[in-house]
Order: structure tokens, then sequence, then C-alpha cells
């Protein structure tokens, strides 16, 4: 009977932990291991910020590339315009076209091949010395001279008119060997298509 009684509080106890060791565990608060709302929403607002930022300076550099390719194109249309209008000078008495002078109309035939709708007007001059009839007849042969070296290289001569002033429209005044060498010339003048001036380079 002793041992009879014994063995129930056992049999209890051992029922208890039996019991307790088949229940479900206590869940436990799970912590978040990924960023949060408020996170995200500012990454996705510094991610925004950041591809206008990004945008605006691709577009500054495009805008700073065009700009400075209209600078150039400006620049070579301005070099091109006063290759075509130097001046070319003779020595005197002559109609003959220096070397120096060649050198200069050859740059102007290149802008003028380059350039189909640009017309000149060249026009002969001359120093004070000799009769205005014979400077005017002078002019006019250095004129036709200049005109005939740029057709030669298949420039349309219905390009090119000529005019000769002779004397009478010096480029300095004074009566010394400096002031007559600058007298002696033919000056250019863009009569059509100066804004279509295309420099070829």
């Amino acid at each position: 009977m002793t041992h009879r009684r014994l063995m129930i509080p056992a049999v209890a106890a051992l029922m208890v932990f039996t019991a307790a060791c088949g229940s479900d565990p206590e869940p436990q608060p799970v912590e978040p291991t990924g960023p949060t709302a408020a996170e995200l929403a500012e990454q996705a607002r510094a991610d925004s910020l950041a591809a206008e930022q990004a945008r605006l300076e691709a577009e500054r550099r495009e805008q700073a590339r065009l700009e400075a390719e209209q600078r150039e194109a400006e620049r070579q249309m301005a070099a091109a315009r006063e290759t075509l209008t130097e001046t070319i000078y003779f020595d005197y008495d002559e109609a003959a076209i220096t070397a120096q002078g060649e050198r200069l109309l050859r740059g102007k035939v290149d802008i003028l091949r380059n350039s189909p709708a640009v017309r000149i007007r060249i026009e002969g001059h001359a120093d004070e010395r000799g009769s205005n009839e014979y400077n005017i007849a002078l002019g006019n042969r250095r004129a036709e001279s200049v005109r005939e070296y740029i057709t030669g290289f298949g420039i349309d001569a219905n390009r090119i008119s000529i005019v000769s002033y002779g004397e009478d429209r010096p480029a300095a005044m004074g009566s010394s060997e400096s002031v007559w060498a600058q007298n002696r010339r033919a000056e250019f003048v863009i009569t059509a298509g100066a804004n279509q001036l295309n420099p070829g380079m």
C-alpha cells in the first residue's frame, strides 16, 4: 500500500513534465532585418536627387559642347572672311602677281571653291604717280590679273566682278615709297553669300 502511495506523486510529476515538454514554446518577437519604410523612402529620394543632378550635369556638358562648336564655327567664319578680303600688293607699275600675292590668292581660291554661293568684287588701285587715266587702266589690269589667276583654278568668272579706282582711293596719304607701296593694291569685297562662307577646314 505504501509503495502504491509513493508511485502516485511520481506519475503525477512525470505527467506534468511530459505536458510541459509537449506544449508550444512562447513566441519570441522578431527583429526586422531589412531597411525600414522610412529608410527606403530616404534612399529613393537620394537616388532621385542623384539622377536629377546627373541629368543636369549631362545637359550642362552638352550645352557647353554646343557653345564651343558655335564659337569655333564663328572663329572659322571670321578667319575665312578675313582671308577672302585680305589685300594683295603689286610692284611699281606692275600688274603681275607677286609670290606673296599668289600665296594669299591660293587661300581665297580654297574658300571660293568651298563656298559656291559667294561672289566677290576685285578693286584695282594705283599710287599717285602717272596720269589719272593711266592709273585707272593700271588698276584695271591689276584687278583683271587677279581674276584670271583665281579663275585659272576653276572658279566661275561670273562670280567675280572687277572695278578700277586708279589713284582715287588711296589707302595711305603722302608721297613716299612706303605710302605708294600701300596704294599699289587689289582689294576684295564680298558681294553675295557672306553668310554662306565655308572655310573647308
